[in-house]
């Protein structure tokens, strides 16, 4: 039997206060090892661990990084080929491992008189099961801990890694940024189930038993300890979860001569974990204290699932075990999920089996008989009362669904086409009156077709069917049954698509508190209805605390499922939107990219999510400006969406608004946003209501549209609709409101009534201090916008202070590029200009067109055309004539097309009596087909 060795990077040692002070001159190792000494990259400074083969320091390493680390040596005079063997084979184990519970290799390496060693990563944190019971955690959170064991031990197997020295002083709990993480360490005794070691490092000697006893199985202990497979870890996992549930250990070896303790391992049966407790009555109190209960409430939480879990891990027979830490992991969760776990499926018969093996001498044939006899009769009794009860139940869901589909045979259906809408109508009539004798089919019935509803754009109907639900499940299951949570969850998803977030939220809150209380935090319905929040709180644009929320599920649903799983996906979409959201557009777009790779792979081109996901990735682009890669996205996706969810789909209608409002900042494509917004808007009115998000941004849209075209009466008229809609149903602060007042502002600016629409800004760039942020986009887009109405009531010194502002932080959060940014500066230099600082506004115009440089996507955007036209009156202005010249050039290669405007600027005059103005002019009038004008 080995010696705990490798309590390496095992217990936080308080520093190194007291210890060996370090020498303050370089002290190369030179055969002894001490605090100070430098071997390779690595400073000595205490010595941490020491079995009878190692010895484990910590270092510091200051080159290429500073950090402190583990560095493992084999001790002076033990390098041996067995000792050697096993030192290697664990540092190769290590370095082919990479999972967040298992401790990192950083360098290897042999000190000069060839002792070799390896750095690993230096884990301060304690043994799981001192971790547990110091922060008292109470049985759910202490599996949830152990899940992340398995995982980790489960990375090693699929590595052909087995550890065979499991046990909590080599599983350590160090505290992560939100929960405990726990580091498995030391795999002196691994092996390989594979050669992925290098064979020559795998030597064991015949006949020495590898691991500690307690916790070894029994294969392990066998005396040939050849047949050791991944089950053996199973078996030391399950010991560990034995001590985490009781606080004892299966087997009391203490008092036992070396021959029976291997006896017992090998052929008598473990307590289950809740008789233990019995037994234990001198510490049972203060083990059910360590996990936040009384003594009867522990062995009641133990007794049942639980017992059976632990013992199906520690089975004899291996082909009754547990095959893999992931069937362990697995049974686990279905207990925190409250589902039936496997473990307890064949545990009494296969005991009453075992039983009569093993006592077969004191039990007659006759007795025998009879036993199995009872056994199975009431076994038979039971699963015959349940086949007769789901028989029934299955040939009601039978009978409902042939009357649901009869309607679309020829004889029901007459010649008319009919549609699975006619269908689902037909069928939700009928359940009512089909399916009265059995309520729990009638709701599951009716869920289906609820979603069936939702999915379609049908809320109302959907709503009716949700109301029926819920009163049938409370009635029949109770207000916290899953089932029942399920429905209040749903009900409660139906509220936002429905445009009612209040109500949404007050649901869903309610729902994930009594979730959390009845399930789990972890169990998949909680985390849906956790993500739904998050989805609430995007759209009410709490960014910070939906972000927060999204990456804490995917955390948990990778863990517990993997990295591409259904849920997992779902989460990174609204992570993606929160930081869209918050405007941090390179990392949202990563996170669409990385999602919408996995959604093709999982879910196909066609799925509604990974439609959603190209939309949202377009809509990254948008914000940013780039209009027409937006809306080559945007076009491919309302075409699939056509298809596959129908033209008249809320989605469909959706995709349609954001395609207008992407096309509407390419120049001269206002008639077609227009004729968008308006199919749009109808569809919206129709399906969904006036009041719903979807339709005041739709109508928002079409307002935007018409007052480019100087349309002002009708789109005054629709944003006051819209402002007094979103006031009623959101509130004043909202930023939805806030958008509202600020488009209005616009619109009252444009009609030359500049003191209205300053009030209203000031009023509207005030709340967004307050509500938003002072630099985000929508609140530098007030300050740009009151900065022109000043300008326009010939206020130059006043507009500088919001014009600056406003640049500045758009140049830092959408770049040079972004119209908005673009305005701002229009604005800024045109306020400088009549200051008479021409210098200053030139040097700006010029410093953001180098900053835009010569990308196509950008130069002959209509804000950048300016610009160069801009410089061209700046250089008339302080006599560069040629410079002039040389500008306004570069402004109609890049597409300026208002001839007459240029015809008559003042600014532009002293130009008239030269040719190449007329010449340029004339290029203008053709570009757009306008009558020849000349300056002479």
């Amino acid at each position: 039997m080995e010696a705990d060795e490798s309590t390496a990077t095992r217990r936080p040692q308080g520093g190194i206060a007291g210890n060996t002070p370090i020498s303050a001159e370089p002290n190369y190792y030179s055969g002894r090892l001490t605090a100070g000494t430098i071997i390779g990259l690595y400073q000595l400074l205490q010595l941490i661990g020491e079995g009878g083969m190692g010895e484990v320091w910590l270092a510091e390493q200051k080159q290429p990084v500073r950090r402190r680390v583990a560095v493992k040596l084999i001790k002076a005079g033990m390098d041996t080929r067995e000792v050697i063997a096993r030192f290697e084979s664990e540092r190769q184990a290590l370095a082919l491992m990479s999972h967040p519970s298992i401790a990192k290799v950083f360098d290897a390496g042999s000190t000069v008189d060839g002792r070799p060693y390896f750095v690993m990563e230096y884990v301060v944190g304690l043994p799981i099961t001192v971790y547990c019971d110091r922060h008292k955690l109470n049985i759910r959170q202490r599996l949830r801990l152990f899940l992340a064991v398995c995982d980790g031990v489960q990375h090693a197997h699929q590595k052909a890694i087995i550890h065979r020295d499991l046990k909590p002083s080599n599983i350590l709990v160090s505290e992560g940024e939100s929960n405990p993480i726990p580091h498995i360490i030391d795999f002196g005794v691994a092996k390989a189930t594979a050669q992925h070691l290098n064979a020559g490092t795998m030597y064991t000697q015949i006949g020495a038993l590898i691991g500690t006893v307690g916790y070894i199985s029994p294969e392990q202990a066998d005396s040939r300890g050849e047949d050791i497979d991944t089950r053996s870890d199973v078996y030391s996992l399950g010991v560990v979860l034995y001590e985490l549930l009781s606080g004892t250990l299966p087997f009391d070896f203490r008092k036992l001569a070396y021959d029976e303790v291997l006896r017992r391992l090998r052929d008598q049966d473990a307590a289950s974990p809740s008789s233990r407790l019995l037994t234990e009555s001198e510490d049972s109190q203060s083990i059910a204290k360590n996990r936040g209960v009384e003594q009867q409430s522990l062995i009641g939480l133990l007794r049942g699932d639980l017992d059976a879990i632990a013992l199906r891990a520690l089975e004899k027979d291996r082909l009754r075990r547990y095959s893999t830490p992931m069937e362990l992991a697995a049974d686990i969760r279905r207990y925190l999920d409250n589902e039936p776990v496997l473990a307890r499926t064949p545990s009494a018969i296969y005991r009453a089996h075992k039983y009569v093996r093993r006592h077969r001498l004191r039990v007659t044939l006759v007795s025998l008989s009879v036993l199995l006899g009872i056994i199975f009769a009431i076994a038979q009794a039971i699963e015959l009362r349940s086949i007769r009860r789901e028989r029934d139940r299955a040939d009601r869901i039978t009978e409902f669904l042939t009357n649901m589909f009869k309607v679309s045979a020829p004889s029901e259906a007459r010649g008319n086409t009919i549609t699975a809408r006619e269908i689902l109508d037909r069928s939700s009539n009928e359940i009512e009156r089909g399916l009265d004798r059995d309520p729990v089919v009638r709701s599951q019935l009716m869920l289906v077709m609820a979603k069936t509803y939702e999915n379609l754009g049908l809320f109302s109907r959907a709503h009716v069917l949700m109301e029926h639900i819920l009163q049938d499940r409370v009635r029949t299951l109770g207000a916290d049954n899953p089932k029942t949570l399920e429905a209040k969850s749903q009900m409660g998803w139906l509220f936002y698509r429905e445009g009612h977030d209040a109500e949404a939220e007050r649901l869903i809150r309610s729902t994930i508190d009594a979730q959390s209380r009845i399930l789990g935090p972890e169990n998949p319905s909680t985390l849906e209805s956790r993500d739904r929040l998050a989805r609430i709180l995007l759209r009410q644009a709490h960014y910070a605390q939906a972000e927060k929320l999204e990456r804490e599920l995917i955390a948990i649903s990778t863990r517990r499922e993997g990295p591409e799983n259904p849920q997992v996906l779902r989460f990174m979409d609204g992570l993606a939107n929160a930081l869209n959201g918050e405007n941090r557009f390179v990392e949202a777009e990563a996170e669409y990219r990385q999602l919408l790779d996995g959604e093709r792979r999982n879910l196909g081109e066609d799925h509604p999510d990974t439609l959603a996901t190209v939309h949202d990735l377009a809509t990254v682009f948008l914000d940013q400006g780039r209009y027409e890669e937006a809306e080559k996205l945007y076009r491919e996706s309302l075409e699939i969406e056509k298809r596959v969810l129908g033209p008249e789909h809320p989605d469909t209608a959706n995709s349609m608004t954001t395609l207008a409002n992407t096309i509407r900042f390419i120049d001269g494509r206002n008639a077609e946003a227009e004729s968008l917004y308006r199919q749009a808007l109808e569809i919206e009115t129709r399906v969904v209501g006036v009041d719903h998000p979807s339709t005041t941004r739709a109508q928002e849209g079409l307002a935007n549209v018409l007052s480019a075209e100087h349309r002002y009466p009708e789109a005054e008229s629709l944003l006051r609709q819209v402002l007094a809609t979103r006031q009623r149903l959101l509130g004043d602060e909202h930023t939805d409101t806030l958008l509202s007042q600020y488009n209005l502002a616009t619109v009252l600016k444009q009609e030359n009534r500049y003191e209205e629409a300053e009030v209203l800004i000031r009023r509207t760039l005030e709340s967004q201090i307050r509500v938003l942020d002072a630099n985000d986009p929508d609140t530098s887009a007030s300050r740009s916008l009151l900065a022109d109405i000043l300008l326009r009531e010939q206020r130059p010194m006043e507009v500088e202070e919001f014009a600056r502002r406003a640049f500045d932080d758009q140049l830092r959060t959408l770049g040079p590029h972004h119209q908005d940014t673009l305005e701002s500066l229009r604005i800024l230099g045109e306020a400088l200009t009549k200051t008479g600082r021409y210098e200053e506004a030139k040097k700006l115009y010029t410093d953001t067109i180098a900053s835009i440089g010569a990308d196509a996507r950008y130069a002959a955007r209509e804000g950048v055309v300016d610009l160069w036209y801009d410089l061209a009156s700046l250089s008339v202005r302080t006599g560069r004539r040629d410079e002039a010249f040389g500008y306004l050039e570069r402004a109609v290669d890049a597409g300026y097309d208002n001839a007459p405007f240029m015809h008559a600027d003042e600014a532009l005059k002293s130009l008239h009596n030269d040719p190449r103005f007329d010449k340029l002019l004339a290029r203008v009038a053709a570009s757009n087909r306008q009558p020849a004008l000349v300056s002479r």
